[in-house]
């Protein structure tokens, strides 16, 4: 089901929905695009020949029929393919022309006020084509941004009844789950920089999750689009084969949900060797691996600790999605606090593959007590989207706002507002508290190269920058 609606949502556009955006604004091109641009025309033309042999492109009928094709193919794909029809239209005309002997007179304006309206329907078509291809790449990162969000929100929530009822219990803290999490993927970059693995530090990763979530048999496997790998890429535990035949494997693969032995859509006589199976889900919906868990104790088997194993699952898998661009970003930057970087690398992709700007705002104060205040407040300022990254140095300190989607007019109005905020608040303006300002727009290649001439325009010394611990995008649990 999850399939079919990513499929459904890739081949409509913004306003369209179900099957028939799938006829109206198909998502082919190229080959597919051409191959149809042939086969509508050869069979318009043989029907109307077959209908009206002496006059097969419907001339002098009160309405140019004849372009009705050129034009929605146009609007669908673009001028290329509008041109296309176009000179597939000519063709034809040639073509019975001969079978008359050449009898008839060429339509010059009916061919060239074609053209015309052709070419304006493609024109329309490209323009809108590249404006819902940005658009949906801007929803592909907010989907991103929610995706994490709401697992964060979750581990918020479950935190502070952790810490009650837990803590005695568990070697380790959220936090410190959370950490080492984190910490897994970056560490299997560092030993290999150039390693690629589906699932880098799997081993490592799943022996903290079976701490936390006590579990005593599980198995992780990689997933490759829709087939699963046979061969386990860390275990722990008794070690067991995998059926992929089996009810929970199938439920979890087909719905990319929790699957456990009361799942919503399960049959109740379902026969299963498993406990539970979780997906490990990158993003919002690419599915790279799914976790089987064998056997856990009676007492764990609680629907909050099977959600946890989950939000934990989600949690690797956006660290494994981002490892490679976030750990280059901190090799660079040791200081540069994780969800810092890992926006960042996210955003520098986003301009690479789309072109869609965003920004890093650097706003650098002296060290003094004067300047405390007015540093707090701009902390205090920021926007929900915004990640802050608090820098110091011996002699500085600096807000590097990192300000996703937005362009140097965005930057401008962003400026503008912290400036009417300090003159209301203080009396001051950039100039008066001597606050320098510098921005950056996130390039598309050589980003971390610019992150770090930004930090030399702003006299930081990265060795000894350090984060305040004030980290905005990523819940503090």
């Amino acid at each position: 089901m999850a399939n079919s609606t990513a499929k459904t949502r890739q081949g409509q556009g913004i306003g369209l929905g179900g099957r028939y955006a799938r006829v109206l604004a198909p998502a082919v091109s190229g080959r597919a695009a051409v191959v149809e641009l042939i086969v509508i025309m050869v069979v318009a033309m043989a029907i109307t020949y077959a209908m009206l042999p002496q006059n097969p492109l419907l001339l002098g009928m009160g309405f140019p029929w004849a372009w009705l094709l050129p034009l929605v193919l146009a609007l669908r794909y673009g001028t290329l393919i509008g041109v296309g029809a176009v000179l597939m239209l000519l063709g034809g005309w040639f073509f019975f022309d001969s079978l008359h002997a050449g009898t008839e007179a060429f339509p010059r304006l009916f061919f060239l006020g074609g053209l015309l309206m052709v070419l304006v329907a493609g024109q329309f078509g490209d323009i809108w084509g590249t404006r819902l291809a940005r658009a949906r790449a801007v929803n592909r990162y907010l989907d991103e941004r929610l995706a994490a969000l709401t697992k964060n929100h979750y581990l918020l929530r479950i935190s502070h009844a952790r810490l009650e009822n837990d803590l005695l219990a568990r070697p380790t803290t959220l936090r410190d789950t959370l950490s080492q999490l984190r910490a897994v993927a970056l560490e299997d970059i560092a030993r290999a920089p150039g390693a690629r693995d589906t699932l880098m530090g799997a081993q490592p990763m799943l022996q903290v999750v079976a701490q936390a979530c006590q579990v005593e048999a599980a198995a992780l496997y990689a997933v490759n689009g829709e087939s699963v790998s046979t061969q386990a890429s860390a275990r722990i535990g008794p070690s067991f084969d995998l059926d992929v035949n089996d009810p929970l494997v199938q439920h979890c693969l087909d719905t990319r949900a929790l699957a456990h032995l009361r799942s919503t859509g399960l049959q109740q006589d379902a026969e299963t060797r498993y406990v539970a199976v979780a997906p490990v889900l990158a993003g919002s919906d690419r599915l790279i691996g799914v976790l089987v868990v064998e056997r856990m104790p009676f007492l764990s088997l609680t629907y909050e600790n099977l959600q946890l194993l989950m939000v934990l699952m989600g949690y690797y898998a956006d660290g494994v999605e981002h490892a490679p661009a976030t750990h280059s970003i901190q090799a660079l930057l040791p200081a540069c606090p994780y969800p810092f970087a890992l926006d960042y690398a996210r955003l520098s992709r986003l301009r690479r593959e789309t072109g869609i700007e965003s920004s890093v705002v650097a706003l650098v104060f002296d060290l003094d007590e004067a300047r405390d205040a007015l540093f707090e407040q701009v902390v205090r300022s920021r926007r929900a989207l915004d990640v802050a990254w608090p820098a110091r140095s011996p002699s500085h300190r600096a807000m590097l706002t990192l300000m996703p989607l937005s362009d140097s007019a965005a930057v401008s109005a962003y400026l503008v507002r912290i400036e009417d905020m300090l003159r209301a608040q203080f009396g001051v303006d950039f100039s008066t508290a001597h606050i320098a300002v510098h921005s950056l727009p996130v390039p598309a290649t050589g980003a971390e190269e610019a992150l770090v001439r930004l930090l030399q325009r702003c006299q930081l010394d990265d060795a000894a920058a350090s984060a305040t611990g004030i980290e905005t995008g990523q819940a503090n649990v």
